[in-house]
């Protein structure tokens, strides 16, 4: 594995890959910051890291630049998922937990579907920002937790609807 910190308008991000593909990304010191894993080499001239750099780059300056990166989130089948389904939200538009739970529901067939456990997913997700965590709301819209920090997550919805 390796890694690499780059500077972004809001903190500093951790990228991990496996050489190949984006494995994480998560900004220095959030709740599930994943730097304390082991067998991590820094390497700053993978081309996977440039990729990714250019890529958050553009989306700071407010561009919907097509995710053209290689991702490979690491979950269990349910986490992976509802990652699937974050990266079914189009730039500047957002979900409820609940509606995902619905969605998840739908395709279980079954009448309903924990809110809370897709919540717990969310929560888990090993690429923010390229996989939107940040576009799931609370119910009725409010904004909730967000494990780099709720202002981060209300600064990249503002900086989505060009606010």
């Amino acid at each position: 594995m390796f890694e690499r910190i780059i500077q972004t308008p809001l903190g500093e991000v951790r990228l991990r890959s496996d050489g190949k593909s984006l494995t994480g990304l998560w900004f220095v010191g959030q709740v599930n910051d994943a730097k304390y894993n082991r067998d991590i080499e820094i390497k700053d001239d993978l081309p996977i890291f440039e990729q990714v750099e250019t890529w958050l780059e553009s989306y700071f300056y407010g561009k919907q630049t097509p995710i053209t990166i290689p991702l490979q989130p690491k979950g269990t089948n349910f986490q992976e998922r509802v990652w699937q389904m974050l990266q079914e939200i189009s730039y500047g538009e957002t979900m409820t937990y609940g509606e995902i739970a619905q969605r998840i529901a739908k395709e279980k067939g079954v009448a309903t579907y924990s809110a809370q456990a897709v919540g717990q997913a969310v929560g888990k997700n090993p690429i923010s920002i390229l996989i939107p965590c940040h576009r799931v709301l609370g119910k009725n819209g409010t904004l909730t937790g967000y494990a780099g920090g709720v202002h981060r997550k209300e600064q990249l919805l503002k900086l989505e609807r060009g606010k």
